[in-house]
């Protein structure tokens, strides 16, 4: 598969863009992957990148975001952080990708099983931890009437990718402008630790 070109960028639409990520995701669950040269498509962006997409993900070892979408050197940004939350510098970090880099795409991607949300939904406090979780207790609050059960976490992360969506709205004037102009689409998806398929909103 081809390296990401600034031409190419260029010429993809943001519907494009979230077509070409989940025919990669059919081709990672078929155990078809695409026939690449990493070295190569190393070399090739040796001297500038033109990532189609950036992605806010969760730090999960079991969510390593290129490889849930069979996508190559050059073809992506990955943010990653626990919980997949949004703070300034995740804002900072988007708005490079797509205002500076001329990404199409944002997606916030969270996943079943989220220690993240687990843990939010349990009240941990612990060092740095406390203050990261603290940008998921909305949606815990949103969500969770008694104590968490599995169906209510699922529930929670799904509401917590829409509540990032909708702080990266709120909070980015420079995404929010993109979006409203058709420049960009900022939509959440979710992965499926056991059966490795993401579905998007």
């Amino acid at each position: 598969m081809k390296t990401f070109t600034k031409e190419l960028q260029e010429n993809m639409s943001p519907q494009a863009a979230i077509d070409r990520l989940k025919e990669g995701n059919k081709r990672f669950v078929d155990r078809k992957k695409a026939k690449r040269d990493l070295l190569l498509q190393m070399d090739q962006t040796s001297t500038g990148q033109f990532p189609f997409a950036a992605l806010l993900s969760c730090i999960d070892s079991r969510v390593p975001a290129e490889l849930v979408f069979d996508q190559g050197i050059g073809d992506v940004f990955n943010v990653r952080v626990a919980g997949n939350i949004v703070n300034r510098d995740v804002l900072g970090s988007l708005e490079y990708s797509c205002k500076v880099a001329g990404s199409k795409v944002i997606v916030v991607l969270g996943h079943t099983k989220c220690g993240a949300v687990t843990a939010a939904c349990n009240g941990v406090e612990l060092g740095n931890i406390t203050h990261l979780l603290s940008k998921i207790q909305p949606a815990v609050k949103s969500v969770m009437k008694g104590d968490p059960d599995p169906k209510t976490i699922e529930e929670v992360a799904l509401k917590n990718i829409e509540l990032s969506i909708e702080r990266i709205r709120d909070e980015s004037p420079i995404l929010a402008e993109m979006e409203e102009n058709g420049n960009i689409m900022i939509i959440g998806a979710v992965y499926d630790v056991s059966s490795g398929v993401v579905c998007f909103f």
